[in-house]
């Protein structure tokens, strides 16, 4: 199935970081053998309320438009394999609003593998 990113999501991808997911083949506390990983990704560092908000586009994976026509990304949530990579504590942000109210802004630090789109082409 050829899904799309959403459009109203595009914002999320502005400031990505185009990053390398380098790890040594292992064998994890259960005895099962990892394989090593070296996968392009894409890093982003999100608020809180809008990691929330795609949360449930985990782990599909979505062609993506604009600068990054012809990439695909999947969101990486809980799969084993990339433990180190799970979204994590992004820090946070003091604010003050323009009618002076103090808020705090909580961000998460998450990752996209990130991947050429490959057609099949159809024999004639």
């Amino acid at each position: 199935m050829k899904r799309m990113w959403p459009d109203e999501f595009d914002y999320i991808l502005d400031n990505a970081e185009e990053v390398m997911l380098e790890a040594p083949a292992s064998v994890n506390e259960d005895g099962v053998e990892l394989d090593a990983i070296n996968r392009p990704a894409l890093k982003v560092r999100l608020s809180q309320q809008d990691f929330e908000r795609i949360w449930p586009l985990a782990e599909a994976r979505y062609r993506l438009d604009g600068r990054f026509a012809g990439k695909a990304i999947t969101l990486i949530t809980n799969n084993p394999h990339y433990h180190a990579w799970h979204p994590a504590d992004g820090g946070s942000d003091d604010s003050v609003s323009g009618s002076g109210t103090k808020y705090t802004t909580k961000y998460v630090v998450a990752h996209f593998l990130f991947d050429d789109v490959r057609e099949s082409a159809v024999a004639a």
